[in-house]
């Protein structure tokens, strides 16, 4: 018996095995702009979703690893939607552009607020280039968009409602400007509205916004039948600012519930575009790991009762849903140390020894595919649950356990996992990316609006 425990040396000898698994079972990345990169994901082309992570909210090897990606899936198998963890209507400026639809007028350029290098830098800025380029020549069936999932801008959701009843029903318009009227004093700071709603009767908005959204869905058929893309984007916002009032106001107490309906948002939302874009439709969605990979194999959903996008994903699509988690061991990041802080380019500690990071990093493959489902023995292998490390626009090394890691189950947690063992910060957008004009006369980085 007493051989059978486990021993320091007997716990490296396994830590070693399930490394050397890896390198055999790795599939390695070849450059982003290689076609072999996109090939590696044709397993995946056959899914309703294909759901791609981040470790970091800042890093440029996993946004140009989603765009190689996504280019490929839109290019050869017939993706239509782009859908990423950012604010609805800020998406909705980059996917004017990339359809090739006019502007509307008084839209303020897009991510504007904290963390604002999140999606305003140069990787995303290339994508956008290219989505624009691709749509160029299609038939607007065939156009890929750009949607964001995501309902912090209340602000910007009021104004595309109202801008868009202003078109289409100025009657209504004037009814949604009193029934919005109560969250005004919110809309630069919501979340100050938790608060406010204990003491100040603001409950009362609640009402307000839900029934504004189920006004529009009952004019669906005749709003949609004079502009069905314009419909979508009114009725979403619509939909978002009743979520974020609702979200604002149980915040306050800081429990797992917020959280809960984000993340059911975002995954109502993406049901929505796909709806929207019929039966045959199939989506890329961007987002964190701790949003994509399944929360019931993490301690976010097994102590925390938290759920998120990508485990509502695989309880509704089942097997038509592909969940690809992405990592690192070390590098630099663009972060902040506290919220609404500035943005700073971080170097990013070596995993932990006891992580799936640094059995990664030991496999010695420095960027690969690992397929998680594909060898039965590698799947029981990695099967115990490990810390993995979570970083998003904060980030603080000096507390990086507490801070950053949780213990997660990686094959049930995924389906895949993308592997850079050293990565790079993203480049957010600023006046060195400023041309005197671009395409169609307008500044090179429109429109971002710089």
């Amino acid at each position: 018996m007493e051989g059978d425990a486990m021993t320091p040396t007997n716990g490296m000898m396994a830590t070693q095995d399930l490394a050397r698994m890896i390198a055999d079972a790795a599939q390695p990345l070849p450059a982003f702009d290689d076609p072999t990169f996109g090939r590696l994901f044709d397993r995946y082309a056959d899914r309703r979703v294909v759901l791609l992570g981040e470790a970091s909210h800042g890093t440029s090897e996993f946004y140009r690893a989603r765009a190689a990606i996504s280019r490929h899936l839109i290019e050869h198998h017939g993706f239509t939607a782009v859908a990423v963890e950012a604010d609805w209507p800020d998406a909705a400026v980059l996917d004017r552009y990339v359809r090739h639809r006019p502007g509307r007028d008084g839209t303020e350029p897009p991510f504007q607020r904290f963390p604002s290098w999140m999606w305003r830098n140069t990787d995303v800025a290339a994508f956008i280039e290219w989505l624009r380029a691709w749509n160029a020549d299609k038939p607007p069936e065939r156009q890929a968009g750009f949607f964001g999932l995501d309902m912090y801008n209340m602000s910007g959701s009021i104004g595309a409602v109202l801008n868009y009843l202003d078109e289409v029903d100025p009657e209504a318009a004037s009814v949604a400007r009193e029934r919005y009227g109560c969250l005004h004093p919110w809309q630069e700071e919501p979340a100050r509205y938790g608060r406010a709603v204990l003491t100040e009767g603001y409950r009362r908005c609640e009402k307000a916004v839900t029934q504004q959204w189920r006004d529009l869905l009952e004019k669906r058929l005749s709003y949609a039948a004079e502009d069905g893309v314009g419909f979508l984007d009114a009725e979403r916002n619509a939909r978002l600012v009743a979520s974020a009032e609702r979200y604002y106001r149980i915040m306050y107490y800081g429990d797992e519930e917020s959280w809960n309906l984000r993340d059911t948002h975002m995954f109502e939302t993406l049901q929505s575009i796909l709806d929207a874009q019929g039966p045959q439709s199939k989506a890329v969605v961007w987002a964190h790991n701790s949003h994509i990979g399944d929360a019931r194999h993490t301690d976010m959903g097994q102590r925390r009762g938290e759920l998120n996008i990508g485990q509502l994903c695989r309880e509704w699509w089942k097997e038509e849903a592909a969940l690809i988690g992405f990592g690192t061991h070390t590098g630099t990041v663009a972060a902040a140390t506290d919220w609404d802080g500035d943005m700073e380019v971080k170097q990013v500690r070596p995993s932990r020894p006891d992580s799936y990071e640094r059995l990664s990093h030991d496999s010695g493959v420095p960027r690969f595919l690992l397929d998680l489902h594909r060898d039965p023995d590698l799947t029981a292998a990695l099967g115990e649950p490990r810390l993995e490390r979570f970083i998003g626009v904060i980030y603080r090394p000096e507390s990086e356990l507490a801070s950053h890691y949780a213990r997660c189950t990686l094959p049930l947690q995924f389906n895949g996992w993308v592997w850079f063992d050293e990565t790079t910060a993203v480049t957010p957008l600023g006046p060195e990316h400023h041309a005197e004009h671009g395409p169609e006369g307008v500044p090179d980085t429109y429109p971002f609006g710089l």
